[in-house]
């Protein structure tokens, strides 16, 4: 197995899921609490990357950090090199394209919230950073954890949007799948069946955890 390969994926793949945490939770709290008119264009935009071809997401992902854009200009101006194929710019590309593996499951976490509760909580005088982090995701700590292990698993398996974003730089943006994929283009197949059954085993206990975790109960 390619090592450097595996430590850039779980590199990636922890990156991808803290970001989705400090994005993901505040998204998807507002999601399930909030009620406004267009709501339902915000929840598909969210959902897009489920349906979305991902060459689709990193042909306009590469138009957007590309240097003619504004945002590619602004990397270039700030770091003196270009965001796409980069680690950065795969980073960027994970965030957006496993958001809905992580936002979906914290939302319906939330949601299933007893809403007594949390009106009780605001009621004694809690404010509602407090409430949230006291008795809303305690409470939708199950569902938190399943979005979580998606997301990871997610990220630490994807190739199209990896690769369209990403290229095949060894040690910047050459990530497990894309090992697989060099290995299957030399007729490797032993190396690429390595890589395959570890990624198969990640994958699998990935949705044994996130099962488990759905199975569970919760308190309100």
């Amino acid at each position: 197995m390619d090592v450097a390969a595996l430590k850039l994926s779980f590199l990636l793949a922890s990156l991808t899921t803290a970001a989705l945490l400090l994005l993901g939770l505040p998204l998807a709290w507002w999601l399930a609490t909030a009620r406004f008119r267009g709501k339902v264009l915000v929840e598909a935009a969210v959902s897009l990357p489920l349906v979305l071809p991902p060459t689709v997401l990193g042909f306009y992902l590469l138009v957007a950090m590309g240097p003619r854009s504004p945002l590619g200009r602004a990397w270039i101006d700030a770091f003196g090199r270009p965001l796409a194929f980069s680690f950065e710019g795969l980073l960027l590309a994970s965030i957006l394209y496993a958001l809905p593996f992580a936002v979906q499951p914290f939302t319906a976490a939330i949601a299933g919230v007893d809403r007594r509760l949390v009106e009780a909580s605001h009621v004694l005088g809690a404010s509602p950073l407090t409430t949230f982090l006291r008795v809303t995701l305690p409470l939708a700590a199950p569902g938190v954890l399943a979005g979580t292990v998606l997301a990871f698993a997610h990220a630490l398996g994807e190739f199209g949007v990896v690769l369209m974003v990403g290229g095949n730089i060894a040690g910047q943006t050459r990530t497990l799948s894309i090992a697989i994929f060099d290995a299957v283009e030399q007729l490797d197949d032993a190396a690429a069946g390595r890589t395959s059954l570890f990624l198969l085993g990640v994958s699998f206990a990935a949705l044994v955890v996130t099962y488990a975790l759905r199975r569970r109960p919760v308190a309100g």
